[in-house]
């Protein structure tokens, strides 16, 4: 875990940094995409998981973990297929994604139809907790993934998924505290819920948003306890948010270092 964790911290310097580094023809990579609520993010590593590309870019194509503007995501993933191709000098032809935990029928389909309509072919579909799992190296743990739209838990037992559950509420509810309270735009609000000198005045008005994330999780970790705690997730940022979601829990929670890249990186893992 502690390589994989520097792993991490790598894709975090490079990430829509577009280093050009030439890769051998035939070499194994693993590519991962996420349709993030607020971003769409894309990664690539190699057959060792050392990651070689990561980029992103921020768009309104998916709410609550569905995706509600199709067009808008192809393009998205087109630019950042692109990029990667062009620094990395070789066609990407495969790649993995991810979905809420529960997702199901055409809502699940339709992650991967976007990926095919670029001529690319879904090894793998993933919920995005276990994602995070698979980065984490979770046997027995509870993973508390909280997205743009929503907040999702999956609980592993002996390596296995044992209880999975989503619930709307997640970063861009905690935008639109925000805008409500300085009477703003929710574009305007997401500027300023980025603004590292305004996060101390902005985290105590989503407190109230955060403690419902906390809500959330206390009601289905009864339904099925787990002792380990794992947080990540892009709206997870910032140890303040820990600290809220530690103090309504009461009980301690593991935050690891850029909890925002866990589940892109874990995508790019399971391709």
């Amino acid at each position: 875990m502690k390589q994989t964790m520097k792993n991490i911290q790598k894709l975090a310097q490079i990430m829509n940094q577009d280093q050009k580094q030439k890769v051998k023809d035939g070499s194994l990579l693993k590519v991962g995409v996420d349709l993030g609520t607020s971003s769409i993010v894309l990664v690539v590593l190699d057959e060792k998981d050392t990651p070689l590309f990561g980029g992103f870019e921020y768009a309104d194509a998916v709410r609550d973990g569905l995706v509600v503007n199709y067009r808008e995501s192809v393009e998205v993933v087109r630019r950042l297929k692109k990029r990667a191709e062009d620094c990395l000098g070789v066609q990407l032809t495969h790649a993995a994604c991810a979905v809420p935990p529960g997702t199901v029928g055409n809502n699940k389909k339709v992650v991967a139809h976007v990926l095919e309509s670029l001529e690319m072919e879904v090894t793998a579909i993933v919920d995005e907790p276990t994602a995070a799992a698979s980065v984490l190296d979770i046997m027995d743990g509870a993973v508390v993934d909280v997205g743009g739209g929503t907040t999702g838990i999956s609980v592993f037992k002996d390596g296995k998924v044992a209880y999975v559950a989503d619930e709307p509420t997640g970063g861009t509810h905690m935008t639109l505290v925000l805008a409500g309270y300085y009477n703003i735009t929710s574009e305007e609000a997401e500027l300023k819920k980025r603004e590292a000198k305004q996060m101390p005045t902005n985290i105590n008005i989503m407190k109230p948003t955060i403690e419902k994330m906390a809500e959330i999780t206390r009601r289905h970790l009864e339904a099925m306890p787990s002792e380990s705690l794992y947080l990540v997730g892009g709206a997870t940022t910032g140890e303040a948010f820990c600290e809220i979601f530690e103090n309504y829990l009461d009980s301690s929670v593991i935050h690891p270092v850029s909890p925002e890249l866990v589940t892109p990186y874990g995508i790019a893992m399971n391709a």
